[in-house]
């Protein structure tokens, strides 16, 4: 049992998934799973709502999973929500893992994120997050790489999670962590209200092709953000007015009421995934001067 190992080792050791490569160690992240299962029980009374949509993917394939971002408590809850028979490797902000002299980082590696650089195309996160991904482990992005209503920046939504879900030949599983944006309010005291964890429906990245290509990431991720906000405010998603939420970025609302997507369950789409993989094991399986 290693008390500790460097973080490059950890965020490159499989966890979960179905890689038979050795497992990066699971006792640090089970303890502090259950630590905070049994505060976070008695605060917040949690519930996880439609949690069989993520269920359905374990062991059989890759997700991204994306939320909308309101409260330093989402990642959190997005780790709750996901074990004890999951693992969630989110990725998290680079200057996160050098915070209390390194203590941040090695508990963040141990329950399995992963550092991806701000404002740039972070080839080596993207690499880790697609390995994950075709080992059948589920990666946490939140598109709008910092809280709501915190600080002076802009809301904008950032396409890399669509990228990688493309890069990784994964789905992508859009969710919420409703009413952790009410435990502290700037200049208010703490409080205690219920949470709530959503899952939604499947996107899968294809469904968008009929997209101009070089819209066609930034296209999915507006429709799974817009996604995540309907679960946020209980509301159908086109009563999502999300040229409020973002402000300074590209409004799809029209293309997607030209062009509906379709809308698929966690089961429909293992299906299609568990008959692609049986369809490719035929191909292998006839000799190769027998093919036609």
């Amino acid at each position: 049992m290693s008390l500790i190992l460097p973080y490059e080792k950890i965020w490159d050791m499989p966890l979960g998934g179905t890689s038979d490569e050795r497992q990066a160690p699971h006792w640090a992240g089970n303890l502090i799973w259950g630590f905070l299962v049994f505060v976070f029980k008695i605060c917040f009374r949690y519930r996880v709502d439609n949690r069989e949509s993520i269920r359905g993917f374990d062991k059989e394939s890759g997700v991204v999973v994306v939320a909308n971002h309101t409260s330093f408590l989402d990642v959190a809850f997005m780790y709750l929500a996901t074990r004890p028979q999951q693992w969630l490797r989110f990725m998290g902000r680079e200057s996160l893992f050098d915070n209390a002299h390194g203590l941040v980082g090695q508990i963040l590696s141990r329950v399995g994120a992963f550092p991806v650089k701000r404002d740039s195309a972070d080839r080596t996160a993207i690499k880790r997050a697609t390995r994950m991904l075709k080992n059948d482990e589920i990666v946490g992005i939140l598109p709008e790489g910092t809280r709501r209503g915190k600080g002076t920046k802009t809301p904008e939504i950032h396409s890399g999670a669509a990228f990688v879900a493309k890069m990784g030949k994964a789905p992508i599983l859009p969710m919420t962590v409703r009413n952790a944006e009410n435990v502290k309010r700037k200049g208010e005291r703490l409080r205690f209200p219920k949470i709530t964890i959503e899952y939604g429906n499947p996107l899968l990245v294809e469904d968008f092709d009929f997209l101009p290509k070089e819209d066609r990431l930034e296209g999915c991720t507006w429709y799974a953000m817009r996604e995540c906000f309907a679960l946020s405010l209980r509301v159908p998603r086109e009563q999502v007015d999300m040229p409020a939420l973002f402000p300074g970025g590209r409004d799809f609302t029209a293309v997607f009421e030209e062009h509906p997507v379709p809308e698929h369950t966690t089961a429909e789409v293992v299906a299609g995934i568990r008959a692609k993989r049986a369809a490719k094991a035929e191909v292998s399986a006839v000799p190769a001067g027998e093919r036609s």
